[in-house]
């Protein structure tokens, strides 16, 4: 049960204003022009998503996480790690296809944030996509089992994903009914288990 601004002990509670709360503040981003001024692929950009969806949540809306992160057998980037990691997918190429989704899927294994990874990461993603190549995920066309079995073995081999997102490619850039679909679909990875570093 994580702390937060809304003052809700029940998990289940939680998870649905939190659904509420950040799928009205990700339709302001795309409606205020905020993501239009924003850097696309960096990671100071991932953090300003982030900070808008959860502000009003989270105390840690925007920060890196301090904890460790596990999602089954998987590990994300241990913390001690976690910045160095950070510096290197910024300086990673993004100008076709290819290198953009191997930059999406080294900050999946990032991990940054203590919760609303999935979410945030997506939208930076269609916003690296709509700059370099004038297209965006239209996530409906994205099966979500295939997408979590695809993302949970994209660090080994990374065919699998870009097949999926490939086949799932809009020109559709400006249609705030495209983008919300990232946000209405919950392809975002739950049952975290937090480890203390000496646990890893």
């Amino acid at each position: 049960m994580l702390t937060n601004k809304l003052g809700i002990t029940d998990s289940a509670k939680l998870a649905k204003e939190e659904e509420r709360i950040s799928k009205r503040k990700a339709k302001e981003l795309f409606e205020n022009g905020m993501l239009d001024k924003l850097q696309a692929g960096t990671f100071s950009s991932l953090k300003a998503i982030h900070k808008y969806l959860f502000e009003d949540i989270y105390d840690f809306a925007g920060e890196i996480r301090t904890v460790n992160l596990s999602k089954g057998n998987f590990r994300f980037a241990p913390v001690m790690y976690l910045q160095a990691a950070i510096d290197n997918i910024d300086k990673m190429p993004q100008s076709t296809f290819e290198q953009i989704v191997e930059k999406y899927v080294e900050m999946n294994v990032a991990h940054p944030f203590r919760e609303g990874n999935g979410r945030s990461t997506r939208i930076w993603l269609d916003l690296i996509f709509k700059k370099e190549l004038c297209k965006v995920i239209d996530w409906s066309k994205v099966d979500k089992d295939d997408y979590l079995l695809a993302m949970e073995r994209s660090p080994i081999k990374d065919t699998e994903i870009k097949h999926i997102l490939k086949a799932a490619l809009t020109d559709e850039i400006d249609s705030r009914e495209v983008y919300m679909k990232g946000i209405d679909h919950s392809y975002y990875y739950e049952g975290y288990t937090t480890f203390k570093a000496e646990e890893l």
